[in-house]
């Protein structure tokens, strides 16, 4: 069985709809077995994880993610994606780290955003201006080709620069009066204290929340947990692993049964709003698991691209 070498060549193959109906396909299949382990240097992380999906197959992904890496002109995550054979476990494809990555983070929350946020959506806030943030304006840009972007970051002449590269985006230093106006937020950040004050959010708003990874990171506050709906990606890799969840949980601001649903929900209807006044929060934790869909199209994508 040849092993498949796969970078960001493939992406001519990839689209943002394809790849989120391939997420909620995979969550057809049957719930998927996960690992963590995550190791610390101060800010500095290691994580490796692992996926099985029965019918699908297997995933390793090491990640390193180090803040101050862009301080020598070097990218703040690194890594390495292995993916293997469901039915003999034999290594089937090596694929670039980085294109994985981006393509299930914001796929992740593309997906949540196309359930959640109202239809009638057109304002888009960003907060955060790295790469993951350019790369959720392509992907929100797939669902909503109208949309207008507003950009906020701690650096206003980061979120200038980011701003030039999208004719329909501007940037802002008032993140209050940003928030209040917007349709859709999306935090992007590396931050470890709320940035988004729940008391700054208007009825009807969806939020997805990428950044907080770790269990010392948050990106909003107490009330706007409070306020809102809450949904996961996953609830095995969110409330007892991530800052977002965890510490409001741990100091009883909210309960763990307050997450209404995970991806896992889709098919049965419960990863829905209720009503166009009601704010909804999206908790991004990109499990193996996602990581392992992701892939798994992409290998599919390339493979078809080259048959053809």
């Amino acid at each position: 069985m040849s092993v498949a070498q796969i970078g960001f060549d493939a992406e001519a193959s990839l689209t943002w709809v394809d790849l989120t109906q391939a997420l909620q396909a995979g969550h057809q299949l049957p719930k998927a077995e996960i690992s963590d382990i995550l190791l610390y240097r101060n800010k500095d992380t290691l994580l490796n994880r692992a996926a099985w999906i029965d019918g699908m197959g297997q995933l390793v992904k090491v990640a390193t993610i180090f803040p101050q890496n862009p301080t020598q002109d070097l990218p703040t995550v690194n890594g390495s994606v292995t993916l293997y054979d469901d039915l003999t476990g034999l290594l089937s494809a090596v694929i670039d780290f980085h294109l994985v990555t981006k393509w299930k983070t914001a796929g992740d929350s593309l997906l949540s955003a196309k359930l959640l946020a109202r239809p009638d959506a057109q304002n888009i806030l960003i907060i955060g201006a790295g790469t993951v943030a350019k790369n959720m304006v392509l992907a929100y840009q797939s669902h909503w080709p109208n949309a207008r972007f507003t950009v906020w970051s701690r650096s206003f002449v980061g979120a200038e620069v980011m701003a030039a590269l999208f004719p329909n985006m501007c940037a802002t230093q008032d993140l209050a009066g940003a928030v209040a106006q917007s349709d859709i937020i999306c935090t992007a950040t590396m931050s470890t204290t709320p940035i988004l004050q729940g008391a700054w959010l208007r009825a009807g708003t969806h939020l997805d929340l990428i950044g907080a990874y770790r269990p010392d990171m948050r990106e909003v506050d107490d009330l706007a947990l409070k306020r809102a709906s809450i949904f996961v990606d996953s609830r095995v890799t969110t409330i007892s692993h991530i800052g977002e969840l965890k510490d409001p949980i741990a100091r009883g601001v909210i309960d763990a049964s307050d997450v209404k649903a995970d991806f896992y929900d889709i098919a049965s209807g419960a990863f829905a709003r209720s009503s166009n006044t009601e704010i909804t929060i999206a908790k991004n934790g990109g499990g193996a698991h996602l990581d392992l869909m992701t892939a798994d199209y992409i290998s599919r994508a390339w493979q078809n691209r080259k048959s053809s």
